[in-house]
């Protein structure tokens, strides 16, 4: 489609934590243009720069607000460390758990319209619920009304597993209360159709110790379906069918299988590579990733799955429009007045 066609060619956003742009690729195909990124990794900034043509700046900490561009949307996958199961569980009391208030501090100010968030699914239940109360308290406080939940990626033709919380924040220029998150896109994609199999890595057999598995499973399934283990079948130790969904690509974690999972493939078990991960995040074959296959893995599992933030997106667009038009009617209406008023005087 031409640019000028596509629903938000005039709008503005900010990527906040940005990473390597799973929000950018997701907004951009819209139309709406990125005015300012940041993140405080520098490889995650080059990769960035590599793809979008954009400088994301370092520490959003350090960063003051008349240098933040004003905007339409913020996005943010604020980091998720502090309230994931696999990380450190602190929330708030950790300094990564306390970038939520530079959300806080930037929409404050520049009052966009809409605030696009994720994180992980574990939010909902940190610290028996309080963290989400305290997050959507201070949203309100700042006049930005919230609707949350939590997506699988297997839904929405990602081919992986990957439960994660969206917050849709709007304030009073736009209204959303009707908005609904989709549950499905209606695509399937299972781990075999985006296999590379012509890879030629694969676990060596000495490295397998205490190899347990039998692969049965032939029916497709929405879901990682596991078929055997290695050592003691913890995390990272895991085999999993190539016909169900692969298991959530993670930035961390320990085994042989560490970020990705282990997979039957064509009878050998290996790991994913950083291109079979680019397509289950929903990354083009245009986007140019780190050429240190383990970096790639690792800013892979940081990121966002596009087509659940385009499914969002398109559910959300409606709204957005309609405000506009809105508005307009409003400055006409205001503008007839006025001129009215001219003419008597």
């Amino acid at each position: 489609m031409e640019k000028k066609h596509l629903p938000l060619n005039g709008y503005t956003f900010i990527d906040l934590f940005c990473g390597i742009g799973g929000f950018h690729q997701a907004i951009r195909s819209f139309g709406a243009k990125c005015v300012f990124a940041s993140d405080i990794d520098n490889k995650c900034r080059k990769i960035y720069e590599n793809n979008y043509g954009i400088k994301p700046v370092g520490d959003i900490t350090k960063v003051k607000i008349c240098d933040i561009p004003n905007h339409d949307i913020l996005c943010a996958g604020f980091p998720c460390q502090s309230f994931s199961i696999c990380g450190t569980k602190k929330g708030f009391n950790d300094k990564k758990g306390q970038l939520f208030y530079q959300i806080i501090r930037i929409a404050k100010s520049k009052k966009p319209k809409l605030l696009f968030l994720e994180n992980v699914k574990n939010i909902y239940t940190h610290d028996n619920g309080n963290t989400i109360k305290t997050i959507i308290k201070l949203l309100n406080e700042i006049e930005y009304k919230v609707k949350i939940k939590c997506l699988n990626s297997a839904n929405f033709g990602c081919g992986q597993s990957r439960k994660r919380t969206y917050f849709i924040c709007w304030n009073n220029k736009i209204e959303c209360k009707d908005f609904e998150f989709p549950t499905s896109n209606g695509k399937k994609v299972y781990l075999k159709d985006i296999i590379n199999y012509e890879v030629k890595e694969k676990i060596p057999l000495s490295k397998l110790k205490n190899l347990n598995y039998r692969d049965t499973n032939t029916d497709l399934k929405l879901k990682p379906l596991l078929i055997g283990t290695i050592n003691k079948g913890r995390q990272g130790e895991r085999i999993y069918s190539i016909n169900g969904v692969s298991t959530t690509i993670t930035a961390s974690g320990g085994g042989i299988g560490s970020k990705t999972g282990l997979y039957n493939i064509n009878n050998n078990i290996r790991k994913l590579v950083p291109d079979e991960c680019r397509k289950l995040f929903g990354f083009p074959s245009s986007f140019k990733y780190d050429n240190n296959k383990n970096i790639a893995i690792k800013q892979f599992g940081n990121s966002i799955t596009v087509p659940v933030l385009t499914s969002i997106l398109d559910n959300l667009i409606i709204f957005l429009k309609k405000s506009d038009k809105e508005s307009d009617k409003e400055v006409e209406e205001a503008q007839q007045k006025m001129k009215k008023l001219s003419i008597k005087k």
